[in-house]
């Protein structure tokens, strides 16, 4: 679905310098300077309406949080969200997901967020999907040796791909469900506006944690 321009919102965002920064390139390698803090930094790739990251922010003060969306339409309502409650240990990245690495140095990010990202069916856009191998090259250069990557999706295609995509990148593979509301790790599961409509409907949704490759081999070793 194509959104609509809406007059001003791009004017608008610039009313925010602290919730979506200005120049935010110069903050690569040193989001502890914008923070004030050298707390754990947890991103959300197209973060929407911002539900999920402002609960999560609102919820727990000592981890700066990241909500990155391309469409300014929708991102400015993520931001009024976050300036309604009064949050400090949040900020907003408009950009395209391919730019991470000009806004994150390696292994500064300690947790990256996928939340029903379009799961692009079609084989020859396979490259667009967010758990594609190029993508996940690009998170594992920026995750810290302990940070993860979790996925959550209602596309079981999706979820299956990025399962394998995973095991080829050498991630380590947790607490995978394919039922998350009937789990064990439904409790304290923050849902999106997304999620909130598929549940309503009966939908299942499917949820896993795939830990960076070096937990793998550390896992190897204690296991000798």
């Amino acid at each position: 679905m194509r959104l609509r321009k809406k007059p001003g919102v791009r004017e608008a965002m610039a009313n925010y310098p602290k919730l979506v920064p200005q120049d935010a390139e110069q903050y690569k390698g040193k989001w502890r300077e914008f923070f004030g803090n050298n707390n754990p930094i947890h991103v959300e790739l197209g973060t929407g309406k911002g539900n999920f990251i402002t609960t999560l922010a609102e919820q727990n003060p000592h981890i700066n949080y990241f909500g990155v969306e391309l469409h300014e339409e929708v991102l400015i309502k993520a931001v009024k969200k976050a300036e309604e409650k009064g949050l400090a240990n949040i900020a907003f990245l408009w950009i395209n997901i391919r730019e991470l690495e000009s806004y994150f140095a390696p292994a500064e990010v300690d947790r990256f967020y996928l939340n029903f990202s379009d799961p692009w069916p079609k084989k020859r856009h396979a490259k667009r999907r967010l758990t594609h191998n190029d993508f996940l090259k690009q998170y594992k250069k920026l995750l810290k040796a302990e940070g993860c990557i979790q996925l959550k999706t209602d596309n079981e295609g999706l979820f299956e791909y990025s399962l394998n995509r995973f095991a080829e990148e050498l991630f380590l593979l947790k607490e995978i469900t394919f039922d998350l509301h009937n789990s064990e790790y439904a409790e304290g599961n923050i849902m999106t506006e997304y999620e909130a409509k598929f549940v309503q409907k009966g939908m299942k949704i499917f949820r896993c944690i795939a830990a960076h490759p070096a937990q793998l081999a550390a896992n190897f070793v204690e296991n000798e």
